[in-house]
């Protein structure tokens, strides 16, 4: 099974968690609540995806 848009979403959602991390300071007041939800519920599914082909890695 072919990985590579699993791993593409993994990276761009960990890529937008350390962005929205490094860059707290220059997001505004308002979006700040919202990207770090949005960011949190990316890398949790991102995560998820992870563990799921490490699992299903070994079947057909």
């Amino acid at each position: 099974m072919d990985y590579s848009a699993t791993l593409i979403f993994a990276i761009a959602s960990f890529g937008l968690a350390a962005v929205l991390i490094w860059q707290r300071d220059h997001v505004p007041a308002k979006l700040r609540r919202g990207l770090a939800t949005i960011s949190l519920v990316l890398v949790a599914f991102a995560f998820f995806l992870i563990v799921y082909a490490f699992f299903s890695a070994g079947r057909a």
